[in-house]
């Protein structure tokens, strides 16, 4: 432990981040209420063996030049890419390796393990087989809950990869034909979610607004992927999940948006973390991980649409989705830095995990652990983590309505299915007159929720014809179809209609 601390102290800049206390509870008499039987679900689904092995993940081979470096990611979580799919397809890390190890004389291997989730990927670090992994602030707080009372796997929170300061990473879906038009609707019906993950919380947090529990809707534990097909065949009334799932079935025309968590206002994110020991004894793997991160979140940010496109190669999912989350104004801003906002989300979201036994306390001003991003960045740091601005601002010009769309509220874009690039409008009712000027097909148009500024699907969108607006404003979309209602009742003279009746109002 003295070596460990010694370490520790000889590495520059090193600074841990205070524990902000955040007196919210998620429900209105504080607590969580689950049943038993919920509760049951909740251990099988959450709870990880605390078994540990007295052996680090990362170890020279037989020869003792050759490092190996295990790297857990989730592929198809999209937000994470620039720690798993996309850096992993760019080789920088490899890049960073074989320079170090040329200084020290060392071979590196990296050995790349996918997984769907995170918990599988926190039982992985407990047996010492994943060095460095991604996931999300649920899971993360579980992992780094699970691994704290074992000093050879015990974790910290070393980067973020994507956030939402809104928390519109995590939504809920219903069937088209769902009669439900608020979560009120969902009273009695069975909700399909991920157990203790941000998702979970994010519909505590609504059914909390709406004056509803957990208890008022049959809670059904499932994998996103499982969820997501049990929406689709019928056998769950709404689906609670995180990126890119809900959106993926509202562009397959499978779903609906019913609530977007943005409207609790409370931050989500993915975020890096780390075995303790294994930092301690190879800082400089750590550095080149992060530096290699930040390489890739540049890349990301500079070529939205090539990134979004290779993404999608890789993993499958739609391309039009990814972008959806990953392009410029996109759901997801890519940053490594750790951000106070992001700390107390942590915070919120901790009693909530707590209720339901998924974990045991955990100090945040111990786990959260900026040292090694901030070296990454040098004196930039405090800048780019006191910065909150789009990393990858929608800009350009508007070739209809005319003018600049550059940091304008209600920029929209359109990818039209004959073209490598994309084009942008200034409002989206310019960007409806862009799509019938051009006449071709569209494979995917974007524009802002007039009421959250959300980025949605403008076929997907309820929209609004408001004849008192100006001309370049009069047709306005809504992610959620009782906000367009709300409007156009305290707007006399509009009218709720849909995409296709919008692009003929335009």
């Amino acid at each position: 432990m003295l070596v460990l601390r010694a370490v520790r102290r000889a590495l520059p800049g090193r600074r841990r981040h205070r524990q902000h206390p955040v007196p919210v509870a998620l429900e209105e008499d504080g607590s969580t209420t689950m049943s038993s039987t919920c509760l049951r679900l909740t251990a099988l689904l959450l709870g990880i063996a605390a078994v540990a092995t007295l052996a680090t993940g990362c170890g020279a081979g037989d020869d003792g030049k050759t490092v190996t470096v295990n790297i857990g990611y989730q592929s198809k979580t999209i937000n994470t890419v620039t720690a798993g799919t996309l850096l992993r397809d760019r080789g920088t890390f490899e890049a960073e390796l074989a320079e170090l190890g040329k200084a020290k004389g060392l071979t590196y291997k990296v050995e790349w393990k996918d997984f769907a989730a995170g918990p599988p990927l926190t039982a992985q670090m407990l047996a010492g087989q994943v060095d460095i992994g991604s996931m999300g602030d649920a899971p993360i707080l579980v992992n780094g809950s699970k691994t704290r009372d074992h000093a050879d796997v015990k974790s910290e929170l070393i980067a973020v990869t994507g956030y939402n300061l809104r928390g519109s990473l995590n939504q809920i879906v219903v069937p088209l034909d769902s009669p439900a038009s608020t979560l009120a609707d969902l009273r009695g019906q069975i909700v399909s979610t991920s157990v203790g993950s941000a998702a979970h919380g994010m519909l505590a947090t609504g059914l909390s607004a709406a004056g509803m529990t957990l208890d008022d809707v049959k809670l059904l534990g499932q994998d996103p992927a499982v969820g997501a097909s049990a929406l689709q065949g019928d056998q769950v009334g709404a689906l609670a999940q995180f990126v890119p799932w809900p959106q993926k079935l509202v562009h397959d025309g499978k779903a609906r948006l019913l609530y977007d968590g943005g409207s609790a206002g409370i931050p989500t994110f993915h975020a890096v973390v780390a075995n303790e020991r294994f930092g301690a004894q190879n800082p400089d793997v750590v550095t080149a991980f992060l530096t290699a991160q930040r390489e890739t979140t540049d890349y990301l940010n500079q070529h939205p649409l090539a990134a979004a496109l290779r993404v999608a190669e890789i993993t499958g999912l739609p391309a039009e989705v990814v972008y959806l989350y990953n392009g410029p104004n996109g759901l997801v801003s890519f940053d490594p830095t750790i951000k106070p906002q992001q700390v107390d989300a942590l915070g919120t979201l901790l009693p909530f995990l707590k209720s339901l036994g998924a974990l045991s306390d955990l100090n945040l001003g111990e786990f959260v652990d900026d040292r090694y991003v901030r070296a990454v960045y040098g004196a930039g740091y405090e800048t780019a983590r006191a910065s909150t601005a789009a990393p990858a601002p929608l800009a350009g010009t508007d070739s209809v309505c005319g003018g600049a769309v550059d940091g304008l509220a209600g920029a929209s874009e359109v990818w039209f299915a004959d073209t490598t690039a994309t084009a942008v409008a200034r409002t989206p009712t310019c960007l409806l007159r862009q799509i019938e000027a051009k006449g071709g097909a569209v494979r995917a148009a974007y524009v802002p929720d007039h009421a959250t500024g959300t980025r949605l699907f403008a076929a997907t969108a309820t929209w609004v014809s408001d004849p008192a607006a100006g001309p370049d404003d009069r047709l306005l979309p809504f992610a959620i179809r009782a906000d367009a209602q709300q409007y156009a009742a305290a707007h006399p003279g509009s009218a709720v209609i849909d995409y296709q009746a919008a692009l003929k109002a335009r």
